[in-house]
């Protein structure tokens, strides 16, 4: 029984990381790159430094890796690479590239916006899906801001966060470009990524007109709301209904418009007849509603790993009551760190507002008595997650950035992703 305690703690101390930091430009290893361990818990703060070896390898030896959420960063001429390291990982490969300041080098192909009503005042969501097919591939950044961005007269800005392809949002510092116009120095990597910003505006008598600003030439720009809420404006066409939102379309915005959208109306009541836990739900979702995420609020994926929480909850805890911890920590390892196919929709838990809210969330204790509290994080971590990825791909096929074969494709990877979790 002592061995049994005594052990799993031991190993619980000795969290390591080997990797290897590689430059996707030239596709050859990368050495002496400067590494930062970030803890993503209590306001991601560093917490461990290395350097990458003649082959680009490097090493972290700290507490609490492999047992919460951690980020290596990598820094190449003054540019950050992030690594997303989820609970129970023990390897990492992280990617650098060449920078590049020519602002071709990215597209923006849609552009997203959410209202959501919150009394007097109104709280608005937007999100960008941003491209980069360089060849050979380079980061566009640019030290004064990579990424502009602009609000509607009134508004104010509350939180700007962007993700790279591993899709791990990382809040941003706003540089202020005055008269509501605003910029970001995030280095966008080959591949897709987001920028997402939420604010609030006044809505008096729950009515007004949004006048929303395009920067970017020829994106495709869809407005979801509630159904209670009227939404009109010229050249906006109602697209159909996705995850209990209207969407509305309107392609190939030029830049530099002003587009003034109508909208009124309040946010649905809640139903009174759905179950409690579907009730408290659709509660968050009314109270989280503009945050950086905003498209994140509006999923209602049936949540079909939460019937399982409570049993998993109640196993280990008789496993525990045994002095069993090693069985206790297997359950977090299979949960928390899945194949490389899944490392996306787990790193996006900390995308979401919950990278804000970690900075005022205590960190985790690395022992073996925090397994309950890692396996309850981990399942709302990965179901969450894959909620997201799901809505984000049917926005991605209602706008038709998408083929339909590539569209299958990824549908199909998160149902056996669903599957894979639940048989975890």
């Amino acid at each position: 029984m002592i061995a049994l305690i005594v052990t799993p703690l031991a190993i619980a101390e000795a969290g390591t990381v080997h990797g290897t930091v590689m430059n996707g430009t030239t596709g050859k290893p990368a050495a002496g790159i400067e590494l930062t361990l970030v803890e993503l818990q209590g306001g991601m703060q560093e917490i461990a430094h290395s350097k990458s070896g003649a082959q680009g390898e490097f090493t972290f030896d700290h507490p609490g890796l492999g047992a919460q959420p951690m980020l290596v960063r990598a820094t190449y001429r003054r540019v950050n690479f992030n690594k997303a390291l989820p609970p129970g990982t023990s390897t990492a490969h992280v990617d650098i590239y060449e920078s590049s300041e020519d602002a071709k080098t990215i597209n923006v192909p849609l552009h997203v916006v959410i209202f959501q009503p919150k009394g007097a005042t109104m709280i608005v969501g937007e999100e960008y899906q941003i491209e980069n097919k360089s060849r050979p591939p380079v980061a566009f950044y640019r030290s004064e801001g990579s990424f502009d961005f602009a609000l509607p007269e009134k508004g104010e800005l509350q939180q700007v966060s962007a993700a790279g392809p591993a899709g791990m949002p990382v809040v941003q510092l706003p540089i202020d470009k005055k008269h509501n116009r605003y910029s970001i120095a995030f280095a966008f990597r080959p591949g897709p990524s987001s920028v997402r910003f939420s604010y609030e505006l006044p809505y008096p008598e729950n009515a007004a007109t949004v006048k929303i600003p395009t920067i970017y030439p020829r994106s495709r720009l869809l407005i979801a709301a509630p159904p209670s809420m009227q939404i009109s404006s010229e050249g906006l066409t109602l697209d159909g209904q996705e995850q209990g939102m209207n969407l509305y379309g309107r392609q190939d915005v030029p830049a530099g418009t002003l587009v003034a959208v109508s909208v009124s109306g309040t946010a649905p009541a809640p139903d009174t007849n759905a179950g409690a836990e579907q009730q408290g739900q659709q509660g968050r979702d009314a109270q989280q509603g503009g945050g950086e995420s905003a498209g994140v609020r509006i999923q209602q994926v049936p949540g079909r790993l939460d019937v399982l929480k409570w049993p998993l909850i109640a196993g280990f805890v008789f496993v525990f009551t045994l002095g069993a911890i090693l069985l206790a920590r297997r359950p977090v390892v299979a949960i928390a760190g899945p194949a490389p196919e899944t490392e996306k929709i787990q790193a996006q838990k900390k995308s979401k507002p919950a990278v804000a809210a970690a900075s005022n969330a205590p960190a985790a204790p690395t022992n073996g008595a925090s397994s309950l509290a890692e396996v309850d994080a981990a399942i709302g971590t990965s179901l969450d997650a894959l909620k997201e990825r799901l809505f984000r791909l049917e926005l991605r096929h209602q706008a038709g950035t998408i083929s339909e074969d590539e569209y299958a494709q990824e549908r199909a990877r998160a149902e056996k992703v669903l599957r894979d979790l639940v048989r975890g």
